[in-house]
This record gives C-alpha cells, sequence and structure tokens, in this order.
C-alpha cells in the first residue's frame, strides 16, 4: 500500500504557491476597465487578473475640480475609501442630495443608484480606493439627468452621530 499523503500535501503546496496569497504592486494597475467621464479607474482585484470571484476592488483618481459623469453600478454594491483630497458625492434622480467626505472616509453606494463624484479641492487630486461586490466592473454612464442646481446636504445621523448645528 502506497501512502499518497506525501503527494496530496505536495500538490496543496504547489497549489497555494502559485493561487495563494497575490500582492498586486501599485505600479503594476489595469486601465483596461470600465470608465466614466471626469474619473480615470484601475483594476488591481478581478477575475481576470487573480481570479476574483466575488469583489473587484482598483483605484479611482479624480482632477482638482472635476466632476463624473452621472452613472450608477447596476445591483452592485461599492465602498470608496479615501486616501487624499475631498470627495463631494451627488446622488439622487435628479443629483439632489449631496455628501462629503476626506481622508480616511469611506462611502457607500448602494445598487443601482445614480451618483457623481466631485472632486471638492481645487488644487489637489481626489485619490480612492475602490471596492465593488462582484469581480465585474458595471458601468451605467446616465447621459440624460438634468442636475439640480442646490442639492440637499444629507448628514449620516443616527443615536451616535448627531445632525451638525
Amino acid at each position: 500500500m502506497t501512502d499518497h499523503s506525501h503527494d496530496n500535501a505536495h500538490d496543496q503546496h504547489e497549489h497555494w504557491k502559485h493561487h495563494g496569497v497575490q500582492v498586486i504592486k501599485g505600479d503594476r494597475l489595469d486601465p483596461n476597465t470600465a470608465q466614466t467621464p471626469g474619473m480615470f479607474r484601475q483594476a488591481a482585484i478581478n477575475h481576470a487578473r487573480v481570479g476574483a470571484q466575488k469583489i473587484w476592488a482598483g483605484t479611482v483618481s479624480i482632477q482638482p475640480n472635476a466632476k463624473t459623469g452621472v452613472h450608477h453600478h447596476g445591483e452592485l454594491e461599492s465602498v470608496i475609501y479615501v486616501v487624499r483630497g475631498k470627495a463631494r458625492m451627488r446622488w439622487g434622480e435628479r443629483l439632489e442630495f449631496v455628501a462629503e467626505a476626506g481622508p480616511g472616509d469611506f462611502i457607500y453606494v448602494p445598487p443601482f443608484v445614480p451618483h457623481q463624484e466631485i472632486n471638492a479641492s481645487p488644487d489637489e487630486s481626489l485619490e480612492c480606493v475602490l471596492v465593488r461586490s462582484d469581480n465585474e466592473a458595471i458601468v451605467v454612464n446616465i447621459t440624460d439627468v438634468d442636475p439640480v442646481e442646490r442639492p440637499e446636504e444629507v448628514y449620516w445621523i443616527d443615536p451616535i452621530h448627531k445632525q451638525p448645528e
């Protein structure tokens, strides 16, 4: 009787060596992903690059004073982490709501919500990390939105976070 446990351990070792943890260097991101006017997305983690099954991750950069086209991401949930700069998010059928985020802040965008990212800084680029709930980079650009002039500012208010004075 032969012992195959050594062969299985070797196979597992070789599998994990090539299909275990993967480090994607910041200067090796892939710009070949869905884009929206006014922003530059680069993929780090997706199915094509690392075999990801349930998430997409990358970066987004928006130049000073720039605003993106209105878009949504279908059924995907998105999380944006602000690394540098000042983000102003507008959302709603007519972009009637607005909130701002700065370095260290997280932004959650639910499925199908029309939104627009704005760099609220006149002289600093906005740099963010972006994670989505699927490995497909779904972007639906919307061109027929008539934005309201003065959006309503929305604060995160709950028992811990009070309305600002």
